[in-house]
Order: structure tokens, then C-alpha cells, then sequence
């Protein structure tokens, strides 16, 4: 059982365990020490960070870990985690650190590594380094004099991610006459995502670019939608792009301001790429969160659905090991893996544009490629993450759920990785029932295990 790695890295509430400096000092040292046991010579590792007020307390704690065990550190400030991931293989370096806790709140935290080819990295090495923070066996490693790491700020990491991205748009077109509302959500984004899209020729109505510490995610950006909803019914946009805050997820709505999320992007992204013959493995991998919709779209088009368990890392690791290079997630975390190593909303906007572009037709038109079924996701905050099995009122109306919903619905319960939370969700055609069913099931959870939400 895993005390520090969830399934996207490390995560808590800032300044509590685990995301504290002084674990954060044993977890620089623990990954440094694994990394340089892979090659020889001098190492280097990234840090880049999202906005939030206890990064600078992360960083220089995970720096001072890392410089201890005599790995030079480079530090890029706040920049999108595919940027870090981007600027990790562009550079060479050993690997990869991003302090942020993507959507989740200014209070919390989380770190999350990349390896020096730019992907995430696989359980078993976040098990050797989480290993290494409780086993003491490095506590005598202590390099001196010259030995020591120093470190180094990467002054043009956004200019060089910027630059990135522009190439993977369509060279043959420009955003020239489009009218862009960009939130960034007051996260690592807010100086990237509209310089991209202007440099490309967008007229771009930024929100969320005035990042202080305490307002990432605040009632903005991917998980606010409707603010970028508003913009855009109330500019007369084209269309908007939410980012969240580590800008590795977009949520984008239509010229009419109607939502349309991972899915649908996925739907119409994955026909254009299949048309192209550009689509690898006549399929798009998708976790078991994504619509039915998605699924009978795809179908449509001679195309398969390859479904994962829940987590981005998940989808890259079935797109690397059968050959697939699209994928992603109903949350917005899209893969299009001839560009990038991980999801990336700015680089997935850009994809979704040059087909809005390509084609000449406005996104609310495309985005009728997919018909969703109702779907409906309740959570509910717990004291224990006690296997579900294990919990005789839950698995009772769990078991009445899919047998009522048969072959059309699906029932899916899972605990977060990140939060004390258990989610359930429930898909079927008759939009009141499976909130009924979706209801009874968290009643029975919140019986045995659950909790009442914080203040």
C-alpha cells in the first residue's frame, strides 16, 4: 500500500503531510538518487510550478533535496505541466518536476515527475523513490565541496514553449478573423495561452491571467465553464477555451456559449485525424469515464473505442504499448501523441481549431458529431477508502443499478486518487432515474463510510 503516490503523483493540503518541506526535502533527495543510478555523469532535473502561494515553499525545499545528493537542478517558474514535460526532453535533463495540484484549490498541493523523455513515470519507479523517503538508506549520502548540485533559471522557457506550440498548428492556416475568449484560470497558463493563440493571428479576449496566489481555479477556468460561457455570448466570440490550472485540461464552449468537453472533442478531433489517414490503429483510447455517445460516434465512423481505468497516465501508457496516438479523457486531458507526451489544453485547443479553421464550420455544427447520453456524477467525501466490496449497502444498490440499467447504462464507482472522495456515476437514457440510482447509491455509501464536507 502507497503512502505518498497517488494515481497522478503526490497531492494534500499545503504545509500538511505529506506536502510539506521537510518530506519534500526527503522526496528530492530520494528521486535524485534514483535517477542518477541510470546513467552516468553530471544529472540535471526540472522544476516548474502552477501559480499557487506554497509553491515557492515546495520548490525550494524539493531544490534543496535534489542539490544535496549532487543533481543540478533548472528552474523554469510557473509554466504548464505539459510545458515542463516539453522543456524536460527538449533540454535533456534527467527528469522532470511539477509542483501543482492541477484543479483542485489554492490550499492544496501536489508533485507529479516526468522522465527524460518527456512521459510520466511508470508505478514501479514511484514506488523505488517513495521507497527510498522512508527506508533511510540515503541517509549517509552526502555529497560535499564541488559534489553539491547547483541551480540554474531557465530564463526562456515559456518563449521556448510557446514556440513549441505554435508547431503543431496547420502551417497551411492561421487563426486570423477568430475571435478567442481564453480563461486561464489564474494558473500556469495565463502569460503561454494567449500569446500562443495571438501569435497565430486570434483576436484573444484573455480572463484569468491575473494569477495572486490564492485565486487559481477560483471560480474559473475549465471547472467554471459558464465564466468563459459568458465572455463569449457577451463578446460575440467565435468560440472560448477553459483552461484549469496547470493547463493540462480544456473545456471548451461553442459561438452560442454551449459547453463541449472532452468527449466531443475527442469525437470530432478522431473523425478529421481518420479522414486524414492520420489516425493510428483505426481507434481512440479513452478511460471508462467517457460518454456511451462517444462510443456509439466512433462506431459510426468505423472507429473503436479502447477503454482504460480513470488517470491520463493510464490512456498514454495502452496509446504507447499498442500503437495508438490519440486518446484523452471526458475531463478534457487530450493526448494526440504525435505532438506530445501527456494531455495539454493549449496544444489540444489548437488541434480542435485547425479542424474549426480546415473545415470553415462553426464548432456548435461539429460538436453534432456526438449525441451524449445523460450521465450523471455525485460524489461523496469518506472517512476510509474501504473496498467497495466490502461495504453490503453499497454493493446492494450498486448491483440494483446495473441490473435495472442493463446493456443501455453503465454504473462506475471508484474512489478519487487525489481526494477523500468516492465517485459514482451512472449512465443511462432516462435522465431522472439515473440520478435516483446515482442518489441511492451515495446514501448508502455516506451510511457506512461517509463523511460531512469541510466548512
Amino acid at each position: 500500500m502507497r503512502k505518498l503516490f497517488g494515481t497522478d503523483g503526490i497531492r494534500g493540503v499545503a504545509n500538511v503531510e505529506p506536502m510539506t518541506s521537510e518530506t519534500m526535502v526527503r522526496v528530492g533527495r530520494a528521486a535524485a538518487h534514483v535517477f542518477k543510478e541510470r546513467r552516468e555523469g553530471r544529472h540535471r532535473i526540472v522544476i516548474g510550478k502552477d501559480t499557487r502561494l506554497s509553491g515557492y515553499m515546495l520548490e525550494n525545499a524539493l531544490a534543496s533535496g535534489i542539490c544535496s545528493m549532487g543533481v543540478d537542478i533548472l528552474l523554469v517558474g510557473p509554466l504548464p505541466t505539459p510545458g515542463i514535460a516539453f522543456i524536460t526532453s527538449s533540454m535533456r535533463a534527467d527528469a522532470g518536476v511539477v509542483i501543482s495540484a492541477s484543479h483542485n484549490p489554492y490550499q492544496d498541493n501536489g508533485i507529479k515527475f516526468f522522465d527524460r523523455d518527456g512521459f510520466k513515470l511508470p508505478d514501479e519507479v514511484e514506488a523505488e523513490i517513495e521507497a527510498h523517503v522512508f527506508n533511510g538508506q540515503l541517509d549517509h549520502v552526502r555529497p560535499t565541496a564541488e559534489e553539491v548540485g547547483k541551480a540554474f533559471r531557465v530564463d526562456d522557457a515559456v518563449g521556448r514553449y510557446v514556440v513549441y506550440l505554435k508547431g503543431t498548428f496547420p502551417s497551411q492556416l492561421t487563426l486570423e478573423g477568430i475571435r478567442i475568449v481564453v480563461d486561464c484560470a489564474n494558473g500556469a497558463a495565463y502569460r503561454v495561452a494567449p500569446a500562443v493563440f495571438e501569435e497565430l493571428g486570434a483576436e484573444v479576449i484573455p480572463i484569468g491571467v491575473q494569477p495572486d496566489g490564492t485565486n487559481i481555479n477560483a471560480g474559473c477556468g475549465s471547472l467554471h465553464p459558464e465564466c468563459v460561457a459568458d465572455e463569449v455570448r457577451a463578446r460575440g466570440a467565435h468560440l472560448g477555451i477553459a483552461l484549469d490550472g496547470d493547463a493540462d485540461r480544456v473545456i471548451v464552449v461553442d459561438e452560442h456559449g454551449n459547453e463541449v468537453d472532452g468527449d466531443h472533442i475527442m469525437a470530432i478531433c478522431a473523425r478529421d485525424l481518420a479522414e486524414r489517414g492520420r489516425l493510428k490503429g483505426g481507434a481512440v483510447v479513452a478511460t471508462v469515464m467517457s460518454n456511451l455517445g462517444l462510443e456509439r460516434s466512433l462506431a459510426q465512423a468505423g472507429l473503436d473505442l479502447v477503454r482504460t481505468q480513470v488517470g491520463d497516465r493510464y490512456v498514454v501508457e495502452r496509446m504507447r504499448r499498442d500503437g495508438y496516438n490519440f486518446g484523452g479523457e471526458q475531463s478534457g486531458h487530450l493526448i494526440f501523441l504525435d505532438h506530445a507526451t501527456t494531455g495539454d489544453g493549449v496544444l489540444a485547443a489548437l488541434q480542435l481549431l485547425g479542424v474549426v479553421v480546415g473545415t470553415g464550420r462553426p464548432l456548435s455544427e461539429l460538436a453534432r458529431v456526438m449525441e451524449a447520453v445523460p450521465q450523471v456524477l455525485k460524489n461523496v467525501r469518506v472517512r476510509e477508502k474501504r473496498p467497495v466490496d466490502e461495504l453490503p449497502a453499497a454493493r446492494r444498490a450498486i448491483e440494483a443499478a446495473k441490473e435495472e440499467l442493463g446493456r443501455d447504462g453503465r454504473v462506475l464507482v471508484r474512489y478519487s486518487g487525489t481526494e477523500p472522495k468516492l465517485r459514482v456515476m451512472v449512465e443511462g437514457d432516462d435522465e431522472d432515474r439515473i440520478h435516483a440510482l446515482a442518489d441511492e447509491i451515495c446514501e448508502a455509501v455516506h451510511r457506512e463510510i461517509g463523511q460531512e464536507e469541510a466548512a
